[in-house]
Order: C-alpha cells, then sequence, then structure tokens
C-alpha cells in the first residue's frame, strides 16, 4: 500500500479504503481510478478490481478554491507539512489553496473564516495545531461549504476529522524496543495535559502489557518536549540502581536532549542504551548515530483532507467517524539488541 500510495500520490489510508472497497468512504472516481492503475501498474492484480470502480457521480467536484485555516502556522512545522500534503492533493485536481492563520482568537478567527468564505472557497479544512478534542466555534455550523477537521475532532461528530493513531504509535515504537530484547525500557513523555502525550503513554504501557513486562513508574519521566527536559529526564534515568536499556522519547526534540546526557555520561549508543524517538523531524536522520523514531503523518492528512472533499454530498449534517492515521516507525542506527 505504501508503494501504491507514492505512486498515485494519495495517502496509504486512501488506498486501503479503495482497494479494500470501504464502505461509508467518500472518494472522488478519478481519486479511485488513479490508485487503481498505479497498483496494476506496479504488477498487483485482483478480481476485484473492477468492482471497485463506482459509477461516476453527479457531483462535479470543487469550485477551485479551497480555504485552509489553522490556528498556529509559524511555530510549528507540522502544520506546514499539512499545508504541503493539502497543497500537493488540491493542486492534482486543479484546485488552489488559501491559508489562513486564526491563533484561535475569539474575535479574529470568525473574521478570518468570513474572509475565506468572501473569497470564493468551496471548501473549509480546519486545522489545530494540537491533537485535541474541540468544542467547534458556532460559525462552522453556519457554513453552508464542506468543513474538514485536521488534527482535531468534536464530540458530536459533526464534521469528518483525521488525527494521527497516537496509541498505536507510542505502542510500536515500545514493541519495537521490545523485539530487540529489551525489558527494562524508560520513556520521557511530553506534558501530561497534551492528548498526544496521554496516548503515547497509553502505547507505551499497552506495549509492556501486550508483552508480559511489569510497569514501572520510575521508568517514566515527565518532560515538556524540549531538549532540556530530554536531557534532564536521563540524567534522572540514568541515576536509577537498575537504569534502562533503552528509552523512548516520546518526541525527536526530546531525544536531542537524551542524547547529549547520554554521551556526557560516556555512554554509547546503541551499544549501552537503545533510543527512540518520535515525529521524525528532518533533525533525526542527522543525528550520530540516525535516530529511529515514526512519521507523524500530516502530509498524509492533508492528502486525506483533500480526498474527501472530493466527494459528493458532503454539505448536510450528520455523524463522521473520526479517522486515525497510522504513525509508521522509520528504523534506524539507534536501537540495538541487548547483548549485542
Amino acid at each position: 500500500m505504501t508503494d501504491i500510495a507514492r505512486a498515485a500520490g494519495c495517502s496509504q489510508a486512501t488506498v486501503s479504503f479503495v482497494l479494500n472497497n470501504s464502505p461509508g468512504i467518500k472518494l472522488s472516481r478519478q481519486t479511485r481510478e488513479r490508485v487503481i492503475e498505479a497498483a496494476r501498474a506496479l504488477g498487483y492484480a485482483a478480481p476485484a478490481f473492477s468492482a471497485l470502480r463506482p459509477p461516476a457521480p453527479a457531483f462535479d467536484g470543487l469550485d477551485g478554491v479551497i480555504g485552509f485555516a489553522v490556528d498556529q502556522l509559524a511555530t510549528s512545522p507540522e502544520a506546514v507539512v499539512a499545508i504541503e500534503g493539502a497543497r500537493q492533493a488540491s493542486w492534482n485536481a486543479g484546485n488552489v489553496l488559501l491559508v489562513a492563520q486564526t491563533m484561535g482568537d475569539a474575535v479574529m478567527e470568525p473574521r478570518a473564516i468570513e474572509a475565506l468564505t468572501r473569497r470564493g472557497i468551496s471548501a473549509l479544512i480546519y486545522m489545530t495545531i494540537f491533537t485535541r478534542e474541540i468544542t467547534a466555534p458556532d460559525f462552522l455550523y453556519g457554513l453552508d461549504i464542506p468543513v474538514i477537521l485536521l488534527n482535531c475532532y468534536t464530540a458530536d461528530y459533526a464534521f469528518p476529522a483525521v488525527v494521527p493513531s497516537e496509541i498505536a504509535g507510542g505502542q510500536s515504537s515500545t514493541r519495537h524496543l521490545i523485539s530487540h530484547g529489551h525489558r527494562r525500557i524508560a520513556t520521557i513523555t511530553g506534558e501530561p495535559w497534551m492528548q498526544a502525550a496521554q496516548d503515547r503513554l497509553k502505547g507505551y504501557r499497552r506495549a509492556l502489557a501486550t508483552a508480559d513486562i511489569p510497569f514501572d513508574p520510575d521508568l517514566v519521566v515527565e518532560g515538556d518536549w524540549s531538549a532540556s527536559a530530554g536531557y534532564a529526564a536521563t540524567v534522572k534515568l540514568l541515576a536509577l540502581k537498575d537504569r534502562p536499556t533503552a528509552i523512548f522519547c516520546q518526541n525527536d526534540r526530546t531525544a536531542i536532549g537524551c542524547y547529549e546526557a547520554l554521551k556526557e555520561a560516556g555512554l554509547h549508543i546503541p551499544a549501552d542504551i537503545s533510543v527512540v524517538g518520535y515525529d521524525d523531524e528532518e533533525i533525526a536522520r542527522h543525528l550520530f548515530p540516525p535516530l529511529t523514531t515514526s512519521i507523524l503523518p500530516h502530509m498524509a492528512m492533508g492528502q486525506w483532507a483533500i480526498e474527501q472533499l472530493e466527494a459528493p454530498a458532503m454539505v448536510g449534517r450528520g455523524r463522521y467517524p473520526i479517522t486515525k492515521l497510522e504513525c509508521p516507525l522509520v528504523e534506524r542506527e539507534s536501537v540495538r539488541g541487548v547483548g549485542e
């Protein structure tokens, strides 16, 4: 599915929806055709391919301009990545993207959305930089165009929404260390009020439980996503009488501080301690050794949002599922088996 997604210029989730003919998923005929042809070109074949081609919908698609509102743009690379994913998918269909930063301001955000709608947008993507449940502002419910929530969702499921699968990501990261024989696995969390930190910790605990490894609270140190917090937390972990053989840093910036503390202590990565990060920021591949980490799927989330907007009958109120996209693990040189 990864190969097909790359060839078709869409997300892996879209490939899965098409090839499994998933019910309730609205994709344009053009998107389905692109996925099927990419699969055929790569040598994949299935007798059900012909059944995957739906009749041409009576919906003519978007009108050429899509709005993208995000609360924070300049402070984090994730928003830029999501916008680029949406931009690529938009341009593939001949549409352009208009972007507004709102800062979530109660006064200026409605004005920013109104400014977009006055410019004739035919749909709106509404993104928050932190993954979380939101109380959607009233003006979103009043729009007569399709609305997609990106990296957030509402309790009433009033809009299609896409978020990263953070619990599965934390579980996969921890399971990777377990598969290399580690049992004393520490984790340095993000700020506990953030859903991403809560979910990655849940994934960590699930992986331990599945492997029958007892949970040790001493191996969980609270951080704040920063390199300095990663450094301080690692120093604390190294002071334990039975120190860990591996550390799951819940973002790559935390891992930078972790690396510094380990090297300052005269320890080698991964010979003495293995390290896993999260987010796959650009710095991860340039650390020494390069950092094993998980990809935050913001590019795929931006693409997914555009593909949903291509669907017919998006306008109207209903209950929409929350789609969770995989956070794939990228294996590099920062992990080694115990005793290797």
